[in-house]
């Protein structure tokens, strides 16, 4: 790597470098001598992404096993690690270090090869013969006998220090802000960054590959919980899932009253679990409205070999999407589809599910005969305040009938997180300047080796991968294995331009080989 146009002896005033990048900003095309001309100095490296999160983290243990130095990677992000953005989501949507996660066994971020997976790791660590058992027999009988196996968080992350560490990624990562890419006249890209600490104001990565995994843009608020918050300035009675909002449960437990939980999901269900647990060891008067759009009453689907199960308002599945899109039938499917019908296969194949659990399934049963849980389906109408400590949410009724109305002490937004790619400034400049487009579902548009299309700086390439990518050939994007097939179709990739080695048999072995000893690629 190698330092271009140092900085001048003293640095030009601020304003005059914000006018410049200003002025940057508006070109598609930046060329070294305008970039040197803005007092910014410019370091060569062949390789950067751009998020630092399990995506970032993700590619780079691939072009590690693939024999590509630190040296030529740089992760350019505003984390200290990158499981901290996924562990903050986690655990503000009820999901602590010691509770379990939706993922497989063998959906390891910290293994490309999924073995040992998570299972026989916690099998390894038994301290008796049932806990060495539990595990191995979990995922022998799953989901048949058993519910699928799924890891906890906190093993989850100690692997990806481990891997971490073992591939020397920390010697790669930049912490900063990154403004904006740009391509650079004569092929590759300028990445802009603001860096933490260090005497530069601006840095500019010139690289000749650059990959983008930003993840989601931010939490996403449902509109008429949007509009009540900005109405009444309610930040307290109103909260997401996904953020902190461990308020709410504390004065639920002292004081007992009524919750609603909107949505279906996954982080709905992790929240119903927590309310109840939080009911039966305070002994409190807590009761549940469990909101839902659609009612889901049974098995659904739109032939029977695409069926998945369903009741008492919610569609179950083991996973964000079904298995063969990760590399069965419905993967390669996917792959030779375009246009509409690959956008309709995919709404097909998604929508909002969770995981059939037995013991949540067993809270919502006691709950529904007890009289402290009820669900309601339907459109909202308005969210307006209630008597003092209360928000009520009036339900649009069917038959002409008047709306239903449900007042809370507390509502939990538990609907997801923000899809709009254009919330997330790099994304939208990528949008306005470096030539990306958006796909038939609104996210960036990658071919199939996640290349983004239009963005091409020859002999550079600009590649893409996690959420902001939905749409393309792969369905399960924002996954830990998703974001591995990314980062395999992308490794492959540079492997056919001569950036890295290809990962074949032999050198598969002998890598796998090494992540069981814990030596570096």
């Amino acid at each position: 790597m190698t330092t271009v146009g140092a900085a001048p002896k003293q640095a030009p005033p601020a304003t005059a470098v914000d006018d410049a990048i200003a002025d940057l900003e508006r070109k598609r095309t930046w060329t070294d001598r305008q970039i040197a001309a803005a007092g910014i100095r410019a370091i060569d490296v062949p390789f950067v992404t751009v998020g630092g999160g399990m995506g970032s983290f993700a590619m780079v243990d691939y072009l590690r096993i693939a024999g590509v130095p630190p040296s030529d990677i740089r992760v350019l992000t505003i984390l200290d690690q990158p499981w901290q953005n996924y562990e903050y989501l986690a655990t503000a949507s009820q999901i602590p270090r010691w509770e379990r996660l939706r993922s497989d066994s063998s959906s390891c971020p910290d293994n490309i090869w999924g073995f040992p997976g998570y299972a026989v790791r916690e099998a390894a660590r038994a301290k008796s013969p049932s806990e060495f058992l539990a595990p191995l027999w979990n995922v022998l009988t799953e989901p048949i006998l058993c519910d699928y196996f799924t890891p906890r968080s906190g093993d989850l992350f100690q692997a990806m220090r481990r891997e971490a560490d073992r591939i020397l990624y920390w010697d790669s990562v930049v912490t900063g802000q990154v403004k904006m890419t740009h391509q650079r006249e004569g092929g590759g890209y300028f990445s802009l960054l603001m860096p933490r600490q260090g005497p530069d104001r601006y840095l500019a990565y010139r690289s000749r590959y650059v990959h983008f995994a930003v993840g989601y843009p931010g939490l996403r608020y449902l509109d008429d919980l949007q509009e009540y918050r900005s109405a009444t300035g309610d930040h307290h009675r109103v909260v997401n899932a996904y953020e902190p909002h461990e308020h709410v449960y504390d004065e639920l437990r002292r004081r007992g009253g009524t919750v609603m939980v909107r949505g279906a999901g996954i982080v709905a269900s992790r929240v119903l679990d927590r309310l109840i647990t939080d009911r039966d060891r305070s002994g409190t008067d807590l009761r549940i409205i469990h909101l839902v759009r659609t009612y889901v009453s049974g098995s659904h689907g739109p032939s029977i070999f695409m069926r998945r199960r369903g009741g008492h308002g919610w569609a179950y599945q083991g996973f964000n999407w079904p298995k063969s899109t990760w590399g069965g039938v419905a993967k390669s499917r996917l792959s030779r589809l375009e246009g509409q019908r690959r956008a309709a296969y995919l709404r097909v194949m998604g929508g909002t599910t969770t995981p059939y659990r037995a013991r949540w399934q067993r809270q919502l049963r006691r709950g529904r005969a007890e009289g402290f849980y009820k669900v309601y389906a339907g459109e909202v109408e308005t969210v307006r305040p209630g008597p003092v400590g209360t928000i009520v949410t009036c339900v649009k009724s069917t038959g002409g009938r008047p709306p239903i109305e449900l007042p809370a002490n507390f509502v939990i937004d538990a609907t997801g997180l923000e899809a709009d790619i254009s919330e997330n400034p790099v994304l939208a400049d990528l949008l306005r300047h470096l030539g990306a487009s958006r796909n038939l579902l609104g996210r960036l548009d990658v071919d199939r080796t996640f290349e983004l299309r239009g963005c091409r700086s020859e002999p550079g390439r600009a590649y893409a991968s996690g959420a902001a990518t939905l749409g393309g050939y792969l369905a399960g994007v924002d996954t830990f294995l998703g974001l591995q097939i990314a980062a395999l179709e992308i490794c492959d990739d540079l492997a056919r331009v001569g950036f890295c080695r290809h990962i074949g048999v032999v050198r598969s072995t002998g890598q796998w080989i090494r992540w069981m000893r814990d030596q570096a690629p």
